[in-house]
């Protein structure tokens, strides 16, 4: 487009507007609908994750929680006076080793703590049936006591602090309104009384309470710890028959509430090692269970590290030689496993989310809107 000015000078400013050629008004359109197109795929890709994903997946943040727990006991300071030459060599290995597992443990639960969360917003009737079914209940207490494992363990909060009183609180109190919710079925529900209902996921709720009054004995809050203690046993002592692991985390429990790895812990830790011994005697119970890679593998390695974490209280009490190749023994297969499934999980990502997950076929599809 030409314009005339007028002045001293006659002269002639030439402007150039550029105007929209087809091919420009083409590649717009395209990066629109590419656009479109890639938020659709995020957007089904995300409503397929949250479908299938459920409370059961906590798993791997109590295996991860649980060895960093294990590896902080390991290389926390001893005594002067402590001859353990094993326990000297342990606490060699540089505490960034230990940070490192802790983030890794902290991100994880953040990560399946945002996914349940979104999964509480967009399906929210799964979760109602998750609540109310038998099984899927009792994971509702791991993100719970994973938050407690990973306040136990964390570097920098103390005890006595107040932030982990507050966190304390905050990690506690789900686990007991969860106890009442289970607790209330058995009493008035017939058809769900404690014969129908009880089952091998029941060892959570367990755990829930256990880990919490290990929690609050570290924080000097005795009596909190005991009642959860014994709503932890009383429930453990009615479904013994179901459940085998739950042993070593008593013995933990009680030995933080005793201050000191006495004759009960000790009792705790022999019944708990001879479940184990008796499981592991019985491979043929895993076969079938362990066909196919998927994210049941992980509920191993929790008990494991438990037992590992045991052990490793055992040995500093009797500082016996049988008793530290029983620590070191434990400790290793215990780190071994976790190795071995963070290692199959990364490697095979799409059969931790299985079109045939026992949990998540309980559930009728919400969509995203």
């Amino acid at each position: 487009m030409a314009k005339l000015t007028q002045g001293s000078q006659s002269q002639i400013e030439l402007t150039i507007v550029p105007t929209p050629t087809i091919r420009t008004i083409a590649t717009k359109n395209n990066q629109h609908s590419l656009l479109i197109v890639v938020v659709r795929r995020i957007k089904e890709s995300l409503r397929s994750i949250l479908s299938r994903f459920h409370a059961g997946y906590f798993r791997i943040s109590l295996s991860l929680g649980g060895q960093a727990l294990l590896w902080k006991t390991l290389i926390e300071p001893i005594d002067v006076d402590d001859t353990d030459t094993v326990r000297h060599v342990l606490r060699m290995f540089h505490p960034t080793a230990f940070l490192a597992l802790w983030f890794l443990a902290l991100v994880t639960l953040i990560l399946l703590s945002f996914l349940y969360v979104l999964r509480c917003l967009f399906f929210t009737k799964m979760v109602k049936v998750e609540f109310l079914n038998h099984v899927g209940v009792n994971y509702l207490f791991a993100p719970w006591i994973s938050w407690l494992l990973l306040l136990q363990s964390a570097p920098f909060v103390a005890p006595k602090e107040v932030s982990y009183l507050v966190l304390w609180w905050i990690f506690a109190v789900p686990v007991v309104a969860l106890d009442v919710k289970i607790y209330g079925q058995w009493f008035t529900k017939g058809k769900k009384f404690l014969s129908t209902v009880a089952n091998p996921t029941s060892q959570i709720s367990v755990i829930g309470n256990l880990v919490g009054a290990q929690a609050a004995a570290n924080m000097g809050w005795k009596e909190c710890a005991v009642c959860l203690f014994s709503l932890g046993m009383v429930h453990y002592l009615v479904l013994f028959v179901t459940l085998y692991q739950p042993p070593s985390v008593a013995s933990l429990a009680w030995a933080s509430i005793a201050g000191a790895f006495d004759t009960a812990s000790k009792m705790l830790f022999f019944l708990s090692l001879f479940f184990f011994t008796s499981l592991v005697c019985r491979p043929a119970l895993f076969k079938r269970s362990m066909r196919r890679f998927n994210v049941a593998w992980w509920a191993y390695s929790f008990p494991l590290t438990v037992l590992a974490l045991a052990s490793t209280e055992y040995a500093q009490e009797v500082k016996g030689g049988i008793a530290n190749v029983l620590m070191l023994l434990l400790s290793a297969l215990s780190a071994l496993v976790a190795i071995c499934l963070t290692v199959f999980s990364l490697l095979n990502p799409k059969m931790l989310l299985p079109d045939n997950d026992p949990i998540a076929s309980l559930h009728i599809d919400s969509p995203i809107s």
